[in-house]
């Protein structure tokens, strides 16, 4: 099977979601200009609002003094450029959003073609299918990474803790019910898009949450 080792974009919301776009130069622009690498048509998005450059290390982010700002993992990107790394949440003017998956991960060309049971995750590109249906536009890091964490506790009872734990490692300032509860409830609505049909994400009425596998 060919491979393909270029890092990637993955837009998850915006008026380019769903694509990927393969890190191939050494500077990649993003904005609404027609000369842009990656066009945006949000009006929120300056004509020249960032760009990506390969250096020696991997890749580094720049906000190229944007009206509305860049933001990696919602911290800002302001005069510094920004080291990225595997799974960095990019989002322009509060509006596109998107992913970077690092030029380390393997990504097979042939896709996911071979009928295939329940789900099937490949964590590198964030890639959710049911068969030969693949969800798009990729899931969030954070909805990735709660549904990971599910597939891999193997039907066994997932707390709120554990989740806040997975998802939120490095929260400072603590992590609101509400919040994982909005987590909760935007997986579920995605996983619905693959199948209607079945809930794979069970509520366990005071312990937490369990993984539910479509048998078929």
């Amino acid at each position: 099977m060919e491979e393909q080792t270029i890092p990637l974009l993955v837009i998850y919301e915006g008026s380019q979601a769903g694509s990927r776009w393969p890190l191939e130069q050494k500077r990649v622009t993003l904005g609404r200009a027609s000369d842009c690498d990656v066009i945006f048509q949000e009006r929120q998005v300056s004509r020249y609002h960032a760009c990506i450059e390969a250096d020696e290390e991997g890749f580094l982010l720049r906000d190229l003094g944007s009206k509305n700002g860049t933001t990696v993992n919602d911290e800002s990107v302001q005069g510094q450029p920004f080291r990225l790394r595997d799974g960095d949440e990019i989002v322009l003017a509060a509006t596109v959003r998107m992913g970077f998956v690092a030029g380390d991960a393997t990504l097979p060309l042939a896709g996911l073609m071979t009928p295939l049971t329940g789900l099937h995750l490949e964590p590198q590109t964030r890639r959710v299918c049911r068969g030969s249906q693949e969800l798009a536009p990729a899931l969030s890091p954070s909805q990735f990474c709660l549904l990971e964490l599910l597939m891999e506790s193997q039907g066994r009872v997932v707390t709120r803790q554990d989740v806040i734990s997975a998802v939120w490692p490095d929260a400072l300032g603590g992590v609101t019910d509400q919040a994982v509860d909005a987590l909760v409830y935007r997986l579920r609505e995605r996983l619905t898009e693959l199948d209607s049909e079945h809930n794979y994400v069970v509520t366990v009425r005071g312990h937490g949450l369990r993984f539910e596998p479509r048998e078929e």
